[in-house]
């Protein structure tokens, strides 16, 4: 699919993204996200099937698999 970003020649390509959340004092890190991500660009595409999917994970606080530090940029 042709990138919906004006101007942008670039189309969509099928990958596994990195996605990250603040939820509150929280940063919560995604792992292998699928997402549609511009070619170009890089603007990136969740389908409505994979928000409802990290919101339940969020909601239901699933265990994470992994900790990560946090680093404020000073």
């Amino acid at each position: 699919m042709k990138c919906s970003i004006h101007g942008c020649p670039g189309k969509y390509e099928d990958k596994l993204i990195v996605h990250t959340v603040r939820r509150e004092t929280e940063v919560l890190v995604f792992e292998n996200v699928p997402a549609e991500v511009c070619s170009i660009c890089s603007d990136t595409l969740l389908a409505p099937e994979t928000v409802r999917h990290l919101e339940r994970m969020i909601r239901h606080k699933s265990k994470p698999g992994k900790f990560a530090p946090v680093y404020e940029y000073a």
